[in-house]
């Protein structure tokens, strides 16, 4: 046991749980092999913590005690059940022999759960919806109500997407592990578009007080790395680039009063030289071997912005070039919206806005409030001050993140007085 004073226990606990509350659910999954009873294991162990660190001091390696504490937990729970439960014997007599000894476990292994965690929420016998669902709760730790509004469903439907899910995985004895070599190539893309949800989440919240929850990006870009080092696939690297080259501008997003700042208007010099180098070469690498796909075009897009030294030198025709690559590689309503802001800034305003405009027309984005803020931006700058504030004025009915909301609301007093 390492010494630590009884006033700062709690704090250390607190911690714990923040850093590491994910990672040793993981652990307790794969030990126990149902995510109900190591969800109720983690929280005992934690109580457990909080009663004895202060008397006997925090341990050397205080996840490996937690993963303990929780797994012994749930086994008296298991056998309490058993008295009136004859199947859950079998359980019973199973676990501990399925266990290895706490005091061999490696740190390692415990933070390689969470790969393992994500393959099994991300198994291809689940729905898509379910998937995402179930890796945000269980591998990332956002609450169900937090996923419904971030994702504009309701919780009960988010709640019966994760307990369907859970009984797929315990019916269907969906194995918890990574997939062999061989049929890696099939699984990976839902893993990369859950690891890329969480990461957007994290960077640009959905919806809240804040603009980002940097737990998250961080969370994503760990789980990327670990990708990266399983199968070094040009998508993978580009996914981990996309992910460095975004989050080497965290600093620079916001004011220290919390308003959104522009690409345009950021100080560049808070970027972060360390990871946009690594998400360049990253992307570099990923398209040299020409298999690469819509992370690694993305990746590209996001390092030409990232190596422009001002906004006015950034080379806007490449960027429209990326934009019409990824759209004949995986064409979307935002990637098309994304590829008309491009052109706003090549060609003018005007050009911008009829993208825009025709992408409407079709019946899309009618409910996304950056295709009627860029919308309203173009008219700002075309001087058409009418415009801009009805279109402002939609934006703002469909924005809710509060950063967003509170941009979206100074845009609308800067508007000049119409005529």
């Amino acid at each position: 046991m390492s010494e630590s004073g009884v006033g700062g226990v709690p704090e250390i606990v607190d911690e714990l749980y923040r850093a590491d509350s994910r990672r040793i659910l993981a652990t307790l999954i794969r030990l126990l092999g149902d995510f109900d009873l190591a969800e109720e294991a983690l929280h005992e162990a934690f109580a457990v913590a909080v009663e004895r660190w202060p008397r006997d001091g925090v341990p050397q390696n205080p996840r490996a005690w937690l993963v303990s504490a929780g797994r012994f937990k749930a086994i008296d729970r298991i056998r309490r059940r058993a008295r009136f439960d004859t199947p859950l014997e079998e359980v019973v007599n199973q676990l501990p022999a399925q266990t290895p000894d706490p005091a061999h476990w490696e740190e390692q292994s415990i933070e390689d759960d969470r790969l393992r965690l994500i393959f099994t929420c991300c198994h291809p016998a689940l729905p898509a919806d379910a998937q995402l669902a179930l890796t945000l709760r269980e591998v990332c730790g956002i609450t169900t109500e937090e996923i419904a509004r971030a994702f504009l469903t309701s919780t009960p439907t988010i709640a019966k997407r994760i307990v369907r899910a859970k009984a797929k995985i315990r019916d269907a004895r969906i194995p918890y592990e990574v997939p062999e070599r061989a049929e890696l190539p099939a699984r990976l893309d839902a893993v990369l578009h859950v690891v890329y949800l969480v990461f957007t989440e994290g960077y640009s919240a959905s919806s809240g007080a804040s603009l980002t929850r940097p737990d998250l990006s961080a969370e994503a870009i760990r789980l990327g790395r670990l990708l990266l080092e399983l199968l070094p696939e040009p998508e993978v690297e580009g996914l981990l680039a996309l992910m460095l080259l975004h989050e080497s501008r965290r600093s620079a997003r916001l004011s220290p009063e919390g308003e959104l700042i522009l690409l345009d208007d950021q100080d560049r010099s808070q970027w972060s030289r360390a990871q946009i180098a690594e998400g360049t070469a990253l992307v570099k690498r990923a398209l040299s071997v020409r298999r690469f796909g819509p992370y690694a075009i993305q990746a590209a897009i996001t390092a030409v912005h990232a190596e422009a030294p001002t906004a006015k030198e950034t080379d806007w025709v490449q960027i429209v070039g990326l934009y019409d690559l990824l759209m004949r590689v995986n064409p979307s309503p935002v990637v098309e919206l994304n590829r008309a802001v491009a052109v706003a800034m090549r060609d003018g305003p005007a050009e911008g806005l009829a993208l825009i405009d025709a992408i409407l027309a079709r019946g899309q984005l009618a409910d996304y409030y950056l295709a009627h803020s860029a919308r309203a931006d173009f008219y700002r700058r075309m001087g058409r001050t009418r415009e801009a504030r009805t279109a402002y004025q939609l934006a703002l009915s469909l924005a809710r993140p509060e950063p967003s909301r509170r941009f979206l609301e100074r845009r609308l007093r800067e508007l000049p007085e119409e005529e």
